[in-house]
């Protein structure tokens, strides 16, 4: 019996996985927001430029507004949306989704209980996405961590009623890269979390790829305290902490080693010159994912009385970036200074 599997939101990441799953022979269907990337798809198929080899596939692409012509029930749905579009995108697929089918949020951000909340907690599951591309001409994608080198996965349920789809979706996403299995799916995502609390905005607001604003003077501080608020906001929400990126309990026993460790365990993966998706969203002049990131911190210790500088600088300076009253460059970190100390 065929799997009919949906990739909603194929954009750089999206599309890099539903082109691993079209070439492994799976009837995956891409579906997309941008109506020239998804036009560029159909006429030429999708380009995936990797540092070892480019390659070319003919893809099943779809515009959003397709999505009401599906007469399938769809039994995997992966979706590659930001994490602030989690709940309308929800809603949007819920109706074409199988009965027995599933939805993955393959996201930053803490978007697995949004999806449960829509689509019901049986039919959710939560996954740890690690995995570098950008996209800034329709149909063809960078794709700096290919999927036998460099990107990762860590599937998990948050309701014992889901556990069957997790077999099945890890054998499905073991064509874009290694896949695990986590019990505790909310504390690996929020780990990741705080690994990009470390990276996306924080370095993005330099205007620079990962590797060089990460050398910029103040920045690993202001990396490491970042990550440090993440780590007592996640304490503050219950989430222990749990290994992730391939790491096992003993390399992350060391707390005081901790953040080092998974940041130096990411950079692992990360090619000279990536640029993080928040980059390319300043690139690209739209939203980013702070909000869902180093925002979430910020909720969280605020909640509970307490403050997180660092992560209210990097999210304040992120939003004039968005809002065009700077530009996303060094000298930013001059504002940071005056925000917090580092």
């Amino acid at each position: 019996m065929t799997t009919h599997i949906a990739i909603l939101g194929s954009g750089a990441n999206g599309a890099a996985i539903g082109a691993d799953l079209t070439r492994a022979g799976l009837d995956a269907k891409l579906i997309d927001q941008w109506p020239a990337h998804v036009e560029a798809m159909r006429t030429n198929g999708l380009t995936v430029e990797m540092p070892d080899r480019t390659e070319n596939t003919s893809v099943d692409a779809h515009h959003l507004c397709d999505i009401a012509t599906f007469t399938e029930p769809l039994d995997v749905v992966l979706m590659l949306f930001k994490a602030y579009d989690s709940r309308w995108a929800s809603e949007l697929i819920k109706p074409h989704l199988a009965e027995d089918g599933v939805l993955v949020g393959v996201q930053n951000g803490m978007t697995a209980e949004t999806i449960a909340d829509v689509v019901g907690v049986e039919r959710t599951l939560g996954c740890v996405i690690e995995v570098a591309s950008e996209v800034y001409e329709p149909g063809h994608v960078v794709r700096n961590s290919p999927p036998d080198g460099g990107s990762w996965f860590a599937l998990g349920a948050l309701d014992p009623a889901a556990e069957r789809h997790i077999g099945p979706v890890a054998e499905i996403m073991a064509h874009a890269g290694i896949v695990e299995t986590s019990d505790n799916i909310l504390a690996a995502k929020w780990m990741k979390l705080v690994s990009n609390t470390m990276t996306l905005a924080t370095t993005a607001l330099t205007g620079l790829p990962l590797d060089e604003a990460e050398r910029l003077p103040g920045m690993r501080e202001l990396m490491l305290k970042a990550g440090a608020e993440a780590l007592a906001a996640g304490e503050l929400r219950g989430h222990p902490v749990t290994p992730i990126f391939g790491l096992t309990p003993e390399e992350m026993s060391n707390t005081n080693q901790l953040l080092e460790t998974l940041h130096e365990k990411l950079m692992s993966f990360t090619r000279p010159g990536t640029r993080t998706t928040v980059l390319a969203d300043h690139i690209k002049g739209r939203r980013s994912e702070a909000g869902d990131v180093n925002g979430a911190v910020v909720e969280t210790m605020v909640a509970h009385g307490q403050s997180a500088p660092a992560n209210a600088a990097v999210l304040d300076i992120t939003r004039m970036i968005e809002r065009g009253e700077i530009e996303p460059k060094r000298e930013n970190m001059d504002l940071v200074r005056e925000l917090v100390a580092i």
